[in-house]
């Protein structure tokens, strides 16, 4: 059964958006844990699902072990949900959900099309299908610095020789702000170009794998198998799904995007001006961390974004939104 706090109008409610894979630390989720019995059962059922202790790497680390994308994907997701479910415990729902990469299926378990049993077991697939995808030291990425999309485009064009060199556009984060990703040796070629080409700073990325590229088609077909028998419902709320930045509401449309994701760019800073374009003035960031809170920042401040992956961030939020529900009264959907 739907909520009935979302027969309002979406726009009268936050945007959530949901961070992705970087944005783990050894004790996010510790703190809500312990304040919130819901958040510790949440983190039960995860390490039931997936046969370890993911609460203990959470909560104590070590940071090497949570870093690793297996582990950091179920886990970011794990904290995402649980902020998600907390805020929701004291009566802020969301509008509309959007998610950075990973971040999508939190978006879609907050959402109502996918259970949090098969997304976290799907994420904890989707880190090793993406890890195994390519060899160690044959791909990588790096953040490319100060120059526009076109740019970046077209270094990425001059910087590739043939399928066994390449690299391409893997996530357009914000103005600025472009990562790569592809063969080591054309990251690397990249990098040596970017200056030329006016970039302010141009860095490899401590990664283990080069990630939203066609590099990750190996990890696509075998998420796709699973992808195909897992359940997903229409979404109570729109999602603005990363590979193409437009409202998404069917099951099949969140599956396919999901599938497709694996190795199309992450379109973060067209997402985030649909969300402006929907209506949206205000959006919690649910998870661990605050990059997209950041990101937000550089793509348009007519967005607020409080993040909100702890105890404290989770009043803040509530009080801006409780604070902020007069000025929003008057919006329609």
């Amino acid at each position: 059964m739907r909520n009935p706090e979302l027969r309002e109008p979406a726009n009268s409610r936050p945007a959530l958006l949901f961070p992705g894979q970087g944005s783990q630390a050894p004790g996010m989720g510790r703190d809500l844990s312990s304040v919130v019995e819901s958040v510790r059962s949440l983190f039960d059922e995860a390490d039931r699902a997936l046969g370890y202790s993911l609460s203990r790497l959470c909560f104590e680390g070590p940071e090497d072990e949570l870093r690793l994308t297996a582990n950091a994907q179920p886990a970011i997701l794990t904290v995402s949900v649980a902020a998600a479910r907390t805020l929701a415990g004291r009566g802020i729902h969301a509008g509309a959900v959007a998610g950075h990469s990973l971040g999508e299926y939190s978006a879609l378990v907050t959402a109502g099309a996918l259970s949090f049993q098969d997304a976290v077991v799907a994420v904890h697939k989707r880190g090793r299908y993406m890890q195994e995808a390519v060899p160690v030291g044959e791909g990588t990425m790096a953040a490319i610095m100060g120059i526009d999309m076109a740019a970046v485009e077209e270094l990425c064009a001059d910087a590739t020789c043939g399928p066994s060199s390449l690299v391409e556009v893997a996530n357009d984060n914000a103005p600025g702000q472009v990562v790569i990703a592809g063969h080591t040796s054309a990251v690397e070629r990249a990098i040596e170009m970017a200056p030329g080409r006016g970039a302010k700073r141009a860095v490899q990325l401590p990664v283990s794998a080069p990630f939203h590229c066609s590099l990750m088609r190996p990890a696509r077909e075998r998420l796709e198998v699973d992808l195909k028998v897992t359940t997903f419902n229409d979404l109570e709320v729109p999602l603005v799904n990363n590979v193409e930045a437009r409202e998404i509401r069917s099951g099949a449309e969140a599956r396919y995007a999901l599938i497709r994701q694996v190795t199309a760019r992450v379109r973060w800073t067209e997402s985030v001006r649909r969300l402006v374009e929907m209506g949206f003035t205000t959006a919690i960031e649910a998870g661990p961390g605050q990059v997209l809170a950041g990101l937000a920042k550089r793509i348009d401040r007519n967005l607020k974004v409080v993040p909100a992956g702890d105890p404290s961030g989770i009043e803040k939020a509530v009080l801006t939104i409780q604070g902020g529900s007069e000025s929003r009264a008057g919006q329609t959907s």
